[in-house]
């Protein structure tokens, strides 16, 4: 189990740097659960090929539109707020499916977008304004961070677990 909350504090850590990369990724993976398994909940919700659309076309253009020049910051309460949403969503589904608690997993996803988006705010302010690198290329290296480490997290999910609908 602790390696599953640890997956929902790595893809709140993804979340922190682009808010529905790791839905995205997530989604698509957990499209592969077996619908009889989740009917009627959000989970089958999610991975449903519409919303799994939708995840990854959102996710695009939030990391392309990162780049334009009055983007509000991550850390206005509405970007924030989101991201929180976001990592609460994804810990909250990933635990769902390897049957661990549900509301640790929601935690563990908050703690890790809170950190994250703190952390990746301060060092992109930083990285661009004090050492003077230029922002689409810290935004760039952080795009390959975010979606390198949230697809590698939504690989390991593991969809083999039987679930109540199964036993």
């Amino acid at each position: 189990m602790m390696q599953t909350y640890l997956k929902a504090f790595g893809l709140g850590l993804s979340i922190g740097m682009r808010t529905l990369v790791s839905p995205a990724f997530l989604s698509r993976k957990l499209a592969g659960t077996p619908p009889a398994q989740q009917p009627n909940t959000p989970l089958h919700f999610v991975t449903q090929p519409t919303m799994v659309r939708s995840l990854e076309v959102l996710a695009g253009i939030e990391v392309i539109t990162d780049k334009f020049p009055g983007i509000p910051d991550r850390t206005v309460p509405f970007q924030f707020g989101g991201r929180m949403v976001s990592g609460a969503a994804c810990g909250g589904f990933l635990s769902q499916v390897e049957e661990a608690s549900i509301p640790i997993g929601a935690a563990a996803g908050v703690l890790g977008a809170v950190a994250s988006t703190l952390a990746f705010f301060h060092l992109r302010q930083w990285l661009t304004h004090s050492q003077g690198v230029s922002d689409p290329v810290v935004a760039l290296v952080e795009d390959a961070l975010c979606i390198g480490g949230a697809w590698a997290i939504a690989n390991t999910v593991d969809l083999t677990r039987p679930t109540d609908a199964t036993l």
